[in-house]
Parts: structure tokens; sequence; C-alpha cells
């Protein structure tokens, strides 16, 4: 008896290893090209792990620099039906950054495997960590924000390590503007949309503006949210930071160069020059 449990206690906690790394299905799965795809995600995972990175941002910084130079394409998770989306090949300013913090998360767990990034993929971008539809996805950086860091995964740091000012903004943009989203179309999609955005009225949330970007403490591999004075909307971009001569600089998917670039301006004059852009707000991976 006593001999037996422990090869029983190992077979309970492998078959929960396997469960809680495969919650999506291979079948649910939808990459971009599934040999290209897993064999770069792998090869980053275990050249990354290796070198024993001691935070997370740091972690960040190194990946995101692997990305440097792929191609920027948008709407690469639109598709029916909504499908946990594998790209490494293209991307936009904000899968970027959900793949980027999805590897990290991997690397902080000490895992190599695809598979594990994908589980750590779903947790990111969908509520509860769970795809279920459309209206699922985390499509309002607030809402991907409050989710995440409900379930212990994000941290919004903004008003902790600078002078932080405060926005208080209805975020309803999508459903005020179905005709520019295909999928609202659909009467169920559009009815979940605006249910998610009945949480963000009057929503409240802090931002550090451009001019007082120089004095906060931000770290190499930060992630970055570009606030908007544009009606509905919360935020029109993201990136991470990275140090430049030991200013920031917004490493981020810039449709602009049709690539993944570390913008050459520092990230307070790139600011200014977007003349919707209010500010930024900071989110790392909880420790």
């Amino acid at each position: 008896m006593h001999r037996t449990l422990p090869i029983i206690l190992t077979w309970i906690l492998a078959a929960y290893a396997t469960a809680t790394t495969c919650a999506v299905g291979i079948g649910q799965i939808r990459f971009h090209n599934e040999v290209k795809d897993t064999t770069a995600i792998t090869n980053i995972l275990i050249e990354v792990e290796k070198m024993g990175l001691d935070s997370p941002e740091k972690i960040s910084s190194e990946i995101g620099k692997r990305f440097i130079g792929t191609p920027y394409v948008a709407g690469t998770l639109e598709g029916t039906p909504e499908m946990l989306t594998v790209n490494m090949e293209e991307v936009d300013c904000t899968t970027f950054v959900e793949t980027v913090m999805a590897m990290t998360m991997t690397v902080e767990n000490r895992r190599t495997s695809w598979r594990d990034f994908v589980y750590n993929l779903e947790q990111l971008r969908y509520r509860g960590g769970e795809v279920n539809g459309y209206a699922s996805r985390l499509h309002y950086i607030s809402d991907w924000i409050v989710d995440n860091a409900h379930r212990g995964i994000l941290q919004d740091v903004t008003d902790r390590i600078g002078k932080a000012d405060y926005q208080v903004k209805t975020i309803d943009y999508m459903s005020r503007h179905r005709n520019a989203y295909p999928a609202l179309k659909d009467d169920t999609n559009y009815e979940g949309i605006k249910s998610a955005e009945i949480g963000y009225r009057s929503h409240r949330f802090p931002y550090i503006k451009a001019m007082n970007i120089k004095t906060a403490a931000l770290r190499e591999g930060d992630a970055v949210a570009i606030t908007t004075s544009l009606p509905g909307l919360d935020v029109t971009h993201m990136g991470f930071i990275t140090m430049v001569n030991g200013a920031p600089h917004l490493m981020h998917a810039s449709s602009k160069a049709g690539k993944v670039i570390i913008d050459p301006l520092p990230l307070t004059d790139y600011l200014k020059r977007n003349r919707n852009s209010t500010g930024i707000r900071v989110i790392r991976l909880k420790d």
C-alpha cells in the first residue's frame, strides 16, 4: 500500500499537469502555419529559459526583441468560429504584446513546450481564461487588465511608478461603431460586446502624461498601453519599454513601419507626435 502511493500520486500529478496545460485541444487552435509556429515557439522558449533571467520584464524584453522585423498584419484573430489563434509570422500591436507575455509566463513557469504557451495565451486573451465565442475575447485593454488582474496574472502599476492622473471614460466604441466590426453583424456577438461594455460605463483608470514619463520608474520590458482622447476608447496602441541611451523607447508592432520595431523616437516624443494620445498605462505580469 505504501509502495504504490508514490506511483499513484505521480500519475495524478501527471494527469493534472496535462489537463492544466492543454485546456484548448489541438483542433481548437487556428495556427498560421502549425509546424513553423510550434517550432518557433519551442525554440524561443528553450533559448530564453536557459538564460536564467530574473524578472518577467527582462524576459519580455528578450523575447520581444526576437520579433523585431516581424511583419505587421491587422485582423489575424478574426475568423469563424472564434478560436485561439497562434501566428508567429504576423502580428499587430495587441497580438505582439499578448504573444510575448504568454511566452514570458511560460518561461517563468520553467516550461518550454508550445502547449504550455498555448495554455497561457488563452489565459491572457479570453475572459476567465477560456475561449467562448467572439465576445469572450478581451477586446478592450481596460477589460483585459481588469480580468487578468482579478485572476492574479497582471497588475496595473501605473499609479505606483510615477505621477499619475486619472481618466473617466465610458468604453463603448465597438457597439457604437458596429459597422466597423464584421463579427458584430451577428446579433449574438453584438449583444455579447454590449454586455461586456456595461461594466465600463464611467470607468476610471490611471495614466501617466507624456510630460511625466521622464520621472516614472519604468523598467526595460514593461508593457505599456497608449491611452487616447478618442470617445469610447481607452487605448489605441501597445508595446514594450526598451531603453536606448537611458531613455525609454517603444518596442512595438508599428502599422506605419509595417513591422515590429524599436521606435527611433523616445517615448515622450512619440506620444507628442500622436495628437490623440494622452499618455500611458504600465502593466506588468504579477510576480
